[in-house]
């Protein structure tokens, strides 16, 4: 709709208002003089009860939210007062002429009592809930109009904080743990009985290093410290044991062992000999061990 036919609509409106103002006006002019009003009031008595469901009714078009219900409650309740009046005014024609008696509405003392309390009570209600309405539109801050900026701001965040929510936790895999069968010495003696025994290699006994006879040290006064590997000149000279001397060493060593703690390793640091040598010597301690089992039995 263009915005001429929104004026002759909004125009239309206000004239069927006035229009209905000035019939409910009388009636409640009337009632107002029933219950004891002077002229001026019984005059300004239906701009009280009308003029708040207009307030009303423009609150309830700003106000939003918890503010906007109260606004509606106020307005169908002064809305359902003015109809019960205009009503009353219907039903009793000695109102009309003012001929009724001061007070009295209703034959039916309840119901007189009670419309006489439901007129007396609408002004003072139109103070308080009057009073309230303009406060509520007076401090309420419209929401801003979203732009294209804000736009884009809400929907990165939503996208953002979707992306959060749906992420799943995190679960530390079980941990499973191996259990690893240690063998019987039982079993590993028979198995060693079995097994052929290997022939123990010879070991040549390495030659002696010559030192030059020219080679002479070099003596200093001042103590240096080592900066790399010692040359074989200045290591001292060792003698090479035989491999029966190592075996003998190894036997002596080993005597109070078990066959669990008979390692290459443990040859090796006992013995203080060549890994290699320490792995010929175990499997020959191992073997005599298994043979002199097998005699015994």
């Amino acid at each position: 709709m263009n915005r001429t036919g929104r004026i002759a609509l909004v125009l239309a409106l206000v004239g069927v208002v006035g229009m209905a103002f000035r019939v409910s006006w009388n009636a409640l002019r009337d009632i107002a003089n029933a219950v004891g009003a002077d002229q001026t009031a019984a005059t300004l008595y239906p701009f009280v009860v009308d003029g708040l469901m207009a307030l009303a009714l423009v609150a309830t078009l700003v106000l939003a939210g918890r503010d906007r219900t109260f606004a509606l409650r106020v307005l169908g309740t002064y809305t359902a007062a003015s109809l019960v009046l205009n009503y009353v005014h219907g039903l009793v024609p000695a109102l009309h002429g003012a001929t009724v008696d001061w007070g009295r509405l209703a034959d039916w003392d309840p119901a007189n009592w009670a419309l006489v309390l439901l007129a007396t009570s609408l002004p003072v209600g139109s103070i308080y809930f009057g009073s309230d309405l303009v406060a509520k539109v007076l401090h309420h801050r419209p929401a801003p109009i979203p732009t294209a900026d804000t736009n884009a701001e809400e929907s990165t965040e939503t996208e953002v904080n979707r992306s959060t929510a749906d992420l799943p936790e995190s679960t530390p895999a079980p941990i499973t743990a191996t259990v690893v069968r240690v063998p019987d010495l039982v079993a590993v003696d028979y198995l060693k009985s079995a097994l052929p025994l290997k022939p123990v290699p010879s070991i040549a006994p390495a030659p002696a290093p010559q030192i030059p006879s020219r080679a002479s040290a070099a003596v200093s006064t001042r103590s240096r410290r080592a900066t790399g590997r010692v040359p074989q000149a200045a290591r001292s000279a060792r003698p090479k044991r035989t491999p029966a001397q190592l075996l003998t060493e190894a036997r002596t060593a080993t005597t109070g062992w078990p066959d669990a703690q008979i390692t290459a390793e443990g040859i090796r640091r006992e013995v203080h000999t060549s890994p290699a040598n320490a792995r010929m010597l175990r499997d020959t301690l191992l073997a005599e061990r298994a043979a002199a089992a097998v005699g015994t039995t």
